[in-house]
């Protein structure tokens, strides 16, 4: 199963105590993935169709627990894809369907029902508690949750942008904030920052998926730790290992032109500990001389060598110019 999948699992047998709760989930399932039949004798029908056997289940106990309301239960395999079935849910009965209809306020006082089945009225998620069910019912009945080892990825596909707005209002209630985008003909509600995806679970009650997303999250920021240390370790090798190359590349041009004739005791001494030791540190060549001299000191000498190599060059390079310019 996937984790997704494990999600709404748990998230199936989280049964609220208070009926004003799970009369708000049962409207978040209906307005995410439910349809409305009416007939010709004006007769109204409601039904849900799911892929998630889990979000059958729960809305079948959510309708008998506060309407006393047994639905019928439909199982449909998939003829392309074998392992895919289809469960639908259906109240057929009329006075059924209208009673949870306007206990929902999915219909108006007027009896009428809008065509992307929008909540009419905020006093179905007036509360705190309703408007956790609801979130949690709208993520059973269309969202989807990524794998916290590949990516952080929170979502619920809604059928308009009406929808979408008022259920991303819901979530931001709890200080998370959620974005907006047209899938084709879809408007997805998403998070994708791993701490506001814990933030969603808890709001949700998804408290074992919390713990199992918040344990990925610290293994993989440990991981993240050490992969910075140990390239920032690399780096600085690196760089030490280039300036030690540089600096024996310099130290050796000068032996080769001029030698250490007429350095002070403490030029000639560095560079020839540099040319002994070329994998030494500065702190290390520093500890070689008697007295020891520090880091900055020993810095300072290996810098003046370098200038004086340059120097060396340049006059190296006027000569051959004015050899070249005399020919």
């Amino acid at each position: 199963m996937s984790f997704s999948g494990e999600v709404k699992d748990e998230l199936s047998h989280q049964i609220s105590s208070a009926r004003h709760c799970q009369i708000a989930e049962i409207a978040a399932i209906i307005s995410l993935c439910g349809r409305i039949f009416i007939s010709v004798e004006d007769e109204y029908a409601i039904q849900i169709h799911t892929e998630t056997i889990a979000v059958a289940r729960k809305y079948f106990i959510l309708l008998k627990n506060t309407f006393q309301i047994v639905a019928e239960v439909s199982v449909r395999q998939n003829s392309y894809l074998k392992k895919n079935k289809t469960y639908t849910v259906t109240v057929k009965e009329h006075k059924s369907a209208l009673w949870i209809l306007k206990a929902t306020k999915l219909m108006n006082v007027q009896g009428e029902i809008q065509e992307d089945l929008s909540i009419q009225s905020n006093l179905v998620v007036q509360q705190i508690c309703c408007k956790r069910a609801f979130i949690r019912g709208a993520f059973l009945a269309a969202g989807s949750l990524s794998a916290p080892e590949k990516f952080y990825h929170f979502e619920i596909v809604c059928a308009s942008f009406a929808k979408a707005e008022q259920l991303r209002a819901m979530i931001k209630t709890f200080q998370i904030e959620a974005k907006i985008i047209l899938r084709k003909r879809y408007y997805v509600l998403y998070i994708k920052e791993g701490s506001q995806i814990v933030d969603i679970l808890n709001v949700m009650e998804a408290h074992q998926a919390l713990m199992e997303l918040e344990n990925v999250r610290i293994l993989k920021e440990m991981r993240n730790s050490v992969n910075r240390k140990v390239n920032c370790e690399t780096a600085n090798i690196s760089k030490t290992v280039s300036a030690a190359v540089k600096q024996i590349e310099d130290i050796t041009y000068i032996k080769n032109k001029t030698g250490f004739s007429g350095f002070t005791n403490g030029l000639e001494e560095i560079a020839q500990l540099r040319l002994e030791h070329p994998d030494a540190t500065l702190k290390e060549l520093g500890m070689m001389i008697d007295p020891p001299v520090g880091k900055s000191g020993v810095n300072h000498r290996l810098r003046k060598l370098s200038e004086i190599a340059e120097q060396l060059r340049e006059r190296e390079g006027d000569r051959r110019d004015r050899k070249e310019t005399a020919e």
